[in-house]
Protein backbone atom coordinates (compact mmCIF):
# COMPACT_ATOMS: atom_id res chain seq x y z
CA UNK A 1 0.00 0.00 0.00
CA UNK A 2 1.39 3.39 -0.99
CA UNK A 3 1.17 6.58 1.05
CA UNK A 4 -1.53 7.83 -1.35
CA UNK A 5 -3.54 4.62 -0.78
CA UNK A 6 -3.28 5.13 2.99
CA UNK A 7 -4.60 8.69 2.64
CA UNK A 8 -7.58 7.50 0.57
CA UNK A 9 -8.45 4.37 2.56
CA UNK A 10 -10.66 4.79 5.64
CA UNK A 11 -8.72 4.71 8.92
CA UNK A 12 -8.21 1.36 10.58
CA UNK A 13 -10.27 0.73 13.69
CA UNK A 14 -9.54 -1.41 16.76
CA UNK A 15 -11.91 -4.00 15.29
CA UNK A 16 -9.77 -4.05 12.13
CA UNK A 17 -6.60 -4.53 14.18
CA UNK A 18 -8.29 -7.32 16.15
CA UNK A 19 -9.24 -9.09 12.93
CA UNK A 20 -5.73 -8.66 11.54
CA UNK A 21 -4.38 -10.16 14.78
CA UNK A 22 -6.70 -13.14 14.32
CA UNK A 23 -5.69 -13.63 10.70
CA UNK A 24 -1.92 -13.12 11.03
CA UNK A 25 -1.24 -14.50 14.50
CA UNK A 26 -0.93 -18.05 15.68
CA UNK A 27 -4.21 -19.51 16.99
CA UNK A 28 -3.19 -18.74 20.59
CA UNK A 29 -2.56 -15.04 19.98
CA UNK A 30 -6.08 -13.68 20.08
CA UNK A 31 -6.83 -15.66 23.25
CA UNK A 32 -3.65 -14.22 24.80
CA UNK A 33 -4.75 -10.69 23.87
CA UNK A 34 -8.23 -11.25 25.31
CA UNK A 35 -6.78 -12.47 28.61
CA UNK A 36 -4.54 -9.41 28.84
CA UNK A 37 -7.45 -7.10 28.06
CA UNK A 38 -9.34 -8.68 30.99
CA UNK A 39 -6.34 -8.32 33.33
CA UNK A 40 -5.41 -4.72 32.51
CA UNK A 41 -8.47 -3.00 34.04
CA UNK A 42 -8.23 -5.26 37.09
CA UNK A 43 -4.58 -4.51 37.85
CA UNK A 44 -5.02 -0.90 36.70
CA UNK A 45 -7.88 -0.17 39.10
CA UNK A 46 -7.44 3.39 40.37
CA UNK A 47 -4.77 4.25 37.78
CA UNK A 48 -5.38 6.87 35.09
CA UNK A 49 -4.50 5.49 31.66
CA UNK A 50 -5.55 5.71 28.01
CA UNK A 51 -7.72 2.61 27.53
CA UNK A 52 -7.76 2.99 23.73
CA UNK A 53 -3.97 3.26 23.50
CA UNK A 54 -3.35 0.25 25.74
CA UNK A 55 -5.96 -1.80 23.84
CA UNK A 56 -4.28 -1.08 20.50
CA UNK A 57 -0.85 -1.84 21.98
CA UNK A 58 -2.14 -5.11 23.42
CA UNK A 59 -3.36 -6.28 20.03
CA UNK A 60 -0.07 -5.30 18.37
CA UNK A 61 2.49 -6.25 21.03
CA UNK A 62 3.46 -9.66 19.62
CA UNK A 63 3.11 -9.02 15.89
CA UNK A 64 6.89 -9.06 15.51
CA UNK A 65 6.79 -12.76 16.42
CA UNK A 66 4.33 -13.61 13.63
CA UNK A 67 5.95 -15.40 10.67
CA UNK A 68 4.68 -12.67 8.34
CA UNK A 69 6.55 -9.93 10.22
CA UNK A 70 9.50 -11.68 11.88
CA UNK A 71 13.00 -10.53 11.03
CA UNK A 72 16.01 -12.68 11.94
CA UNK A 73 18.09 -11.07 14.66
CA UNK A 74 15.38 -8.57 15.64
CA UNK A 75 13.79 -9.22 19.04
CA UNK A 76 10.02 -9.60 18.75
CA UNK A 77 9.05 -6.60 20.93
CA UNK A 78 11.23 -4.23 18.90
CA UNK A 79 9.99 -5.77 15.66
CA UNK A 80 6.38 -5.39 16.87
CA UNK A 81 7.07 -1.70 17.48
CA UNK A 82 8.54 -1.33 13.99
CA UNK A 83 5.52 -2.98 12.37
CA UNK A 84 3.11 -0.84 14.39
CA UNK A 85 5.03 2.35 13.67
CA UNK A 86 5.37 1.86 9.93
CA UNK A 87 2.42 -0.29 8.84
CA UNK A 88 -0.47 0.10 11.27
CA UNK A 89 -0.51 3.29 13.33
CA UNK A 90 -0.15 5.62 10.31
CA UNK A 91 -3.43 4.10 9.09
CA UNK A 92 -5.28 4.88 12.35
CA UNK A 93 -6.81 8.19 13.40
CA UNK A 94 -4.75 8.73 16.55
CA UNK A 95 -3.28 11.71 18.36
CA UNK A 96 0.52 11.86 18.39
CA UNK A 97 0.53 11.44 22.18
CA UNK A 98 -1.41 8.16 21.82
CA UNK A 99 1.03 6.93 19.16
CA UNK A 100 3.98 7.63 21.47
CA UNK A 101 2.31 5.71 24.30
CA UNK A 102 1.41 2.76 22.05
CA UNK A 103 4.95 2.44 20.69
CA UNK A 104 6.54 2.51 24.16
CA UNK A 105 3.96 0.05 25.48
CA UNK A 106 4.69 -2.40 22.68
CA UNK A 107 8.48 -2.10 22.80
CA UNK A 108 8.85 -2.45 26.58
CA UNK A 109 6.38 -5.28 27.25
CA UNK A 110 8.74 -8.26 27.22
CA UNK A 111 9.83 -9.80 30.54
CA UNK A 112 13.46 -9.84 29.38
CA UNK A 113 13.41 -6.04 29.11
CA UNK A 114 14.45 -4.45 32.41
CA UNK A 115 14.31 -0.83 31.24
CA UNK A 116 11.93 1.28 33.33
CA UNK A 117 8.72 2.28 31.61
CA UNK A 118 7.48 5.87 31.49
CA UNK A 119 3.76 5.41 30.90
CA UNK A 120 1.03 3.74 32.93
CA UNK A 121 -0.03 1.93 29.76
CA UNK A 122 3.39 0.31 29.33
CA UNK A 123 3.42 -0.77 32.96
CA UNK A 124 -0.06 -2.26 32.70
CA UNK A 125 0.67 -4.29 29.57
CA UNK A 126 4.03 -5.44 30.92
CA UNK A 127 2.60 -6.70 34.22
CA UNK A 128 -0.48 -8.25 32.60
CA UNK A 129 1.82 -10.06 30.17
CA UNK A 130 3.93 -11.27 33.13
CA UNK A 131 0.81 -12.67 34.78
CA UNK A 132 -0.10 -14.62 31.66
CA UNK A 133 3.13 -16.61 32.09
CA UNK A 134 2.18 -17.74 35.60
CA UNK A 135 -0.36 -20.14 37.06
CA UNK A 136 -2.18 -22.82 35.14
CA UNK A 137 -2.30 -20.68 31.99
CA UNK A 138 1.48 -20.27 32.11
CA UNK A 139 1.92 -24.04 32.40
CA UNK A 140 -0.46 -24.69 29.50
CA UNK A 141 1.36 -22.13 27.35
CA UNK A 142 4.72 -23.76 28.03
CA UNK A 143 3.36 -27.23 27.24
CA UNK A 144 1.91 -25.85 24.01
CA UNK A 145 5.32 -24.43 23.03
CA UNK A 146 7.40 -27.32 24.34
CA UNK A 147 5.54 -30.29 22.98
CA UNK A 148 6.10 -33.62 24.68
CA UNK A 149 9.45 -32.90 26.33
CA UNK A 150 8.42 -32.43 29.96
CA UNK A 151 11.96 -31.75 31.10
CA UNK A 152 12.45 -28.78 28.80
CA UNK A 153 8.91 -27.52 29.48
CA UNK A 154 9.53 -27.51 33.23
CA UNK A 155 13.00 -25.98 32.88
CA UNK A 156 11.68 -23.12 30.75
CA UNK A 157 8.71 -22.58 33.03
CA UNK A 158 10.88 -22.40 36.14
CA UNK A 159 13.43 -20.14 34.46
CA UNK A 160 10.70 -17.74 33.31
CA UNK A 161 9.09 -17.82 36.77
CA UNK A 162 12.42 -16.82 38.35
CA UNK A 163 12.74 -13.85 36.00
CA UNK A 164 9.16 -12.65 36.54
CA UNK A 165 8.08 -13.39 40.10
CA UNK A 166 9.78 -10.41 41.80
CA UNK A 167 9.10 -7.84 39.06
CA UNK A 168 5.53 -6.90 39.93
CA UNK A 169 5.01 -3.34 41.16
CA UNK A 170 1.24 -2.91 40.94
CA UNK A 171 -0.46 -4.05 44.18
CA UNK A 172 -3.28 -6.00 42.51
CA UNK A 173 -0.84 -7.60 40.06
CA UNK A 174 1.25 -8.73 43.05
CA UNK A 175 -1.81 -10.31 44.64
CA UNK A 176 -2.77 -12.16 41.46
CA UNK A 177 0.85 -13.22 40.95
CA UNK A 178 1.00 -14.70 44.46
CA UNK A 179 -2.10 -16.81 43.77
CA UNK A 180 -0.80 -17.94 40.39
CA UNK A 181 2.65 -18.75 41.74
CA UNK A 182 1.11 -20.91 44.48
CA UNK A 183 -1.01 -22.74 41.91
CA UNK A 184 2.01 -23.22 39.69
CA UNK A 185 4.06 -24.65 42.55
CA UNK A 186 1.29 -27.12 43.37
CA UNK A 187 0.94 -28.15 39.71
CA UNK A 188 4.67 -28.64 39.35
CA UNK A 189 4.71 -30.78 42.52
CA UNK A 190 1.88 -32.93 41.16
CA UNK A 191 3.58 -33.16 37.77
CA UNK A 192 6.83 -34.25 39.40
CA UNK A 193 4.97 -36.87 41.44
CA UNK A 194 2.97 -38.26 38.52
CA UNK A 195 6.00 -38.32 36.22
CA UNK A 196 8.05 -40.15 38.87
CA UNK A 197 10.49 -37.23 38.96
CA UNK A 198 11.09 -37.36 35.21
CA UNK A 199 10.45 -33.62 34.90
CA UNK A 200 13.96 -32.86 36.19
Amino acid sequence: MTTDDMLIAPPLTIADVAEMTRLDGDPWQLSHVHRLLKLIPVIGDGIAYDATAVTIATYLHDWGAYPRYQQPGVEHALRSRQVAETMILPRMALAETAVTIILETIEYHDYRDFRPVRSAEALLLREADFLDFLGIIGLVREVNWGGKNLVSVCQRLMARREKIQDRFTLPIARQIAAVRLARLEQCLAWLQEESFDYTQ
